[in-house]
């Protein structure tokens, strides 16, 4: 239950529509159970005196309590509305806050697809458990006590029928709860993997297509929504015995009350009025205890959902701002001294150890090494993506954890080696560098990037739709355009995480040219091909985590053997395919 106080926190501002509906679902329910004690009284006094007008007048009041039930109930239909919509609203929003602000780290612990389900569906359930479970909630109580009451005040000996039921229903809800409570959470698992597929197969659509592997797709979608349908059919086929149970014992707690309550009307204990009145009120409270097992059912999910998306929250953030966060990067001179790290602190092997790395401000530095070798996880500790496990990172001679992250990632322009762009125009994604961009920044971007090359193609120019994804460009587009993107940032410190890959070497070539005229900048290149980083100022070669030499091109061809094999083994590929690399 901490779980779902926890997450009601988010109904605040709307406390008052949240008070207005309860107070308006109290007075509905008043006139309700008025209605009963009127009609009572009209069959005992009115009917058996034969006064019509006695008649008129209660059927008048009756028809008035009906009246305002029914207003009173949508007055609480419009404040219960909004409630339950603004909170689903902020309730979403706050969990979309918290998954900004997890690392990499962080993002690693939860699958996308399950992300997504506990902002939507999760968040669905608990909106769902105020609309469809406030009215209930409130009601049912209400009705409960108040018709025990008026059936109390009727007649006395009739209640016992009731100290005989409700611990027959306690058991049998008890039952039902204690079974369906853990399936709950299995059937949002189930929902997890169902999105997690659709996500994959519409992410690789194209390659799905270019493999004619459609029908294999199809197979492994066909196992989860079958394993989604086999939880579901499990998991209401408990939920749903609740209904015929409760009918079964409250319809012959009916019997009874019929009954001895029609000896009693034979022997003139009870007057045939009393017993309508006494039955609306059974009748009533039936309804109630149905209702009051419904909302400890929708409770249930609910408390499954509030669990999921309890643990969004709860998630400690692996990278936080320290107290001083004041200083700011000026030059972008960047120190590794003896860095350690690893992904989890259970691991048992360090993916980058013993790093030992000086790059002076405005330098530009190459990267190699071969697949695994971990270049990628060293240049994302820069803008911390991730943090060291051990050693220090300084930036202008200063710890890395003394700038504010949001200054720091402004500050470290990162291209990084999984390209990614967002609905949109041209235009949008590049000024997702620099808002403020204007038309003569963008044209120096994008020449430095080669963008003018192909972006005269389009006929709409840098307002033309990207669809989604970048849909409508190539691959080497691609990267041309983040590589614009991120220049608009004006970075002290641009990383390119192979960032060129696609495209081909001459435009590699004038990529490269135009940003070695920026000498304001300290520049890092993670490449497979050496002609990308052969006049970096140094190149570091990584060998499984560790630094195996830095040096100049020429003193590394002289000197490496590693670095001898992957030049003349690309040299070779090179004049064997007729072009210069």
């Amino acid at each position: 239950m901490k779980d779902l106080e926890r997450i009601f926190r988010y109904m605040k501002p709307y406390r008052k529509q949240f008070i207005l509906a309860v107070l308006f679902v109290v007075i509905e329910a008043s006139f309700e159970l008025t209605i009963p004690m009127l009609m009572a009284d009209m069959i005992d006094v009115g009917v058996a005196n034969h006064d019509m007008d006695y008649i008129v007048e209660r059927g008048m009041i009756m028809m008035g309590c009906a009246l305002l039930a029914l207003i009173t109930g949508l007055i609480y239909a419009r404040f219960s509305a909004r409630a339950a919509n603004g909170f689903g609203a902020a309730l979403r929003e706050a969990e979309y806050i918290k998954v900004q602000e997890y690392s990499f780290g962080n993002l690693d612990h939860f699958e996308t697809s399950s992300l997504i389900t506990r902002m939507t569906t999760d968040v669905t359930v608990m909106q769902n458990a105020v609309s469809g479970g406030l009215r209930p909630l409130v009601r049912s109580p209400v009705m409960l006590l108040m018709g025990l009451g008026m059936t109390f005040y009727l007649n006395r000996k009739l209640v016992l029928v009731f100290a005989v039921c409700i611990p027959i229903l306690a058991f049998i809800l008890y039952s039902i709860v204690s079974h369906v409570a853990p399936m709950y959470g299995r059937l949002q698992r189930a929902v997890d993997r169902v999105n997690a597929i659709v996500q994959e197969n519409l992410n690789a659509i194209r390659v799905v297509k270019a493999f004619v592997r459609g029908e294999y797709e199809e197979e492994k979608f066909a196992q989860v929504n079958s394993d989604l349908k086999k939880t579901s059919q499990k998991t209401f086929h408990y939920a749903v015995l609740n209904l015929p149970a409760f009918q079964l014992v409250m319809y012959g707690a009916v019997v009874m009350i019929l009954w001895f309550g029609g000896r009693m009307v034979q022997i003139g204990g009870m007057q045939v009025g009393e017993l309508t009145g006494f039955l609306t009120y059974v009748q009533q409270i039936i309804n109630s205890l149905m209702m009051i097992s419904n909302v400890f059912l929708m409770l249930t999910r609910s408390l499954a959902s509030a669990r999921r998306i309890g643990e969004v929250f709860d998630e400690p953030l692996d990278l936080v701002d320290g107290e001083d966060t004041v200083e700011t990067v000026e030059h972008g001179s960047i120190d590794f001294e003896h860095v350690y790290f690893k992904y989890r602190e259970d691991a048992k092997e360090y993916v980058l150890s013993d790093i030992n790395l000086h790059i002076r401000a405005g330098e530009t530095v190459g990267i190699i090494g071969g697949t695994g070798s971990a270049k990628s996880t060293l240049v994302q500790l820069i803008p911390r993506l991730y943090d060291i496990t051990s050693g220090q990172l300084l930036i202008d001679r200063k710890d890395v954890k003394r700038f504010s992250l949001k200054h720091l990632r402004d500050a470290v322009g990162i291209v990084l080696q999984k390209n990614v762009l967002f609905s949109g125009s041209i235009r949008e994604n590049l000024l997702w560098g620099n808002e403020g961009a204007d038309e003569k920044e963008i044209e120096w971007a994008c020449h430095a990037a080669c963008v003018d090359e192909f972006i005269g193609r389009f006929p709409e120019g840098y307002d033309t739709d990207l669809g989604q994804g970048g849909v409508n460009v190539s691959g080497g587009q691609k990267q041309r355009l983040c590589i614009a993107r991120t220049l608009l940032k004006h970075p002290k410190v641009l990383i390119f995480d192979d960032s060129t890959s696609a495209v081909d070497t001459a435009t590699d070539a004038k990529i490269r040219a135009e940003l070695a005229k920026l000498s304001d900048m300290t520049k890092i290149i993670i490449a497979q091909r050496i002609t990308s980083v052969m006049d970096a100022d140094q190149i570091v070669i990584l060998e499984d985590g560790k630094i195996h030499a830095v040096g100049t091109h020429r003193e590394l061809l002289e000197k490496d053997p590693i670095y001898q094999e992957l030049y003349y083994s690309q040299q070779k590929g090179a004049e064997k395919d007729g072009e210069t690399v």
